[in-house]
């Protein structure tokens, strides 16, 4: 049975200890959850509530009192009350003076209020000690146990004291306390919860953005071009075919995009000749969404294997390869064997297969699971080194893929180029620039430079 407290505190304590008694202002789902909580790690819990006859849903052994008498019971008040009910607490002011009060509320929308919920509860109850914490755990993981994801407690307040006191608390529940500094961060903190993916929205908008011109692209090349020459009708290729193509042009950008960054930052380094210098602010919000910009490309090229495996039992593809069959047979002629095209056809399976393996095993490693298991030379390695490995594989599974087509003007329909020549513009410019970043004579002056050596130092 999984443990939901630290091991060193019992669920019931020897009648020669004292319980530490914890007041919790509020019944609702959260303050139940963790007055539970509380009760299995020990310790005595008393709920204040408007209506203390009127709680027949607060886990046993909890004591239920008006605000004033709950107050009055324990120096450590947890308010587990919405913002906009805060007002009776200005009735209690002389009880709550010298007392910890821990907020734990969050607002519906970011910066509604101007200032944080535990500033507003600081400026109701001027002679309390008001400590940010708890509103980063939701109740549904404190009723299940889920905590794995949640496990951080950020903590943050003016007075030393009361602060170290919460952060007992949490560790004692079998979390982790996160000390934040004063009271002022608490904003920040409240921010949090309310935050949609923030580190997802670039990469999503960009994937979102170069799949829907290259899908437009492909539409215009296979299906407009052809029935304005041929009058063909080739509109279902849109549903299999094109995004088979969008998919690992994608992957392959994303991954490149992954990557050049890095390159980008290493070239500002060598100009500027010191990294004592901050990188623009695009440039630092996109090294912050590699990770993101790398899974999303794991994700389309995941994409790009399904598509493909379902290649063989399209109706297209059937009747293509038998009617194939029965013209050859009808005219008694037959293709012969190419050795070049299987040694073509092969070598793009295969680096196919080897540049997708890597990326899973690119994939894993960036779960946090994993990537604490490793040292920083081990991570850096897997994410570097492989990484480009991987995007030489990828690329030289594109290239094959070409063949003999790229420079063919047969291939070339209203001057537009096949989709995949665009998909490699970005890989194989961050390909020949890595190239040179790791020729000696750029590399040690580069990893001087990192070393914290400056060209025009004074000293």
């Amino acid at each position: 049975m999984e443990k939901t407290c630290i091991d060193a505190l019992p669920l019931t304590m020897n009648s020669s200890e004292k319980q530490e008694i914890v007041c919790i202002f509020g019944t609702g789902d959260f303050g139940r959850s963790l007055g539970l909580k509380m009760l299995q790690c020990g310790y005595s819990i008393v709920f204040g509530s408007r209506n203390p006859q009127k709680n027949n849903l607060l886990p046993n052994g909890a004591e239920v009192l008006s605000y004033s008498e709950a107050a009055k019971k324990s120096d450590i008040i947890i308010i587990a009350i919405h913002r906009e009910h805060y007002d009776f607490l200005t009735e209690l002011t002389e009880v709550l003076n010298g007392k910890i009060l821990v907020d734990i509320s969050n607002n519906l929308k970011i910066n509604q209020y101007p200032e944080s919920n535990a500033e507003y509860l600081a400026q109701l109850v001027p002679g309390a000690h008001v400590v940010k914490a708890f509103n980063t755990i939701s109740a549904w993981a404190l009723q299940s146990g889920a905590l794995d994801a949640s496990r951080q407690v950020f903590v943050c307040g003016n007075d030393s004291k009361a602060k170290q006191r919460v952060m007992d608390i949490v560790r004692n529940l079998g979390l982790t306390p996160m000390d934040q500094g004063s009271l002022t961060a608490a904003k920040e903190i409240e921010k949090y919860p309310l935050q949609l993916f923030p580190m997802w929205r670039f990469p999503f908008y960009l994937s979102a953005v170069l799949c829907i011109f290259l899908f437009f692209y492909c539409v215009i090349r296979d299906v407009i071009y052809p029935y304005v020459y041929e009058k063909k009708d080739n509109t279902f290729r849109m549903a299999i075919s094109i995004p088979n193509r969008v998919f690992p042009i994608t992957a392959l950008t994303l991954l490149a995009l992954v990557y050049l960054p890095g390159v980008i930052a290493a070239i500002l380094q060598l100009y500027r000749g010191t990294k004592y210098r901050r990188f623009p602010d695009w440039l630092d919000h996109w090294m912050l969404c590699r990770k993101q910009l790398g899974l999303l490309a794991l994700g389309f090229a995941f994409l790009h294997v399904l598509y493909t495996l379902v290649i063989p039992i399209r109706y297209y593809v059937r009747w293509r390869s038998g009617n194939l069959t029965v013209t050859q047979a009808i005219l008694k002629k037959e293709n012969p064997f190419s050795t070049s095209s299987a040694w073509l056809s092969d070598s793009y399976v295969a680096l196919g297969i080897l540049g997708f393996f890597l990326f899973v095993l690119l994939g894993i490693t960036s779960l946090p699971s994993v990537s604490n298991a490793v040292n920083w030379r081990e991570f850096r390695f897997v994410q570097s080194k492989l990484g480009y490995l991987t995007l030489i594989l990828c690329t030289a599974h594109t290239l094959v893929y070409g063949g003999k087509r790229f420079l063919s003007p047969s291939n070339l329909k209203w001057y537009l180029p096949a989709a995949y020549v665009l998909g490699l513009i970005i890989p194989c410019t961050v390909l020949v620039i890595k190239f040179v970043l790791i020729m000696p004579c750029v590399d040690n002056t580069l990893t001087r430079i990192r070393q914290g050596w400056e060209r025009n130092s004074k000293h």
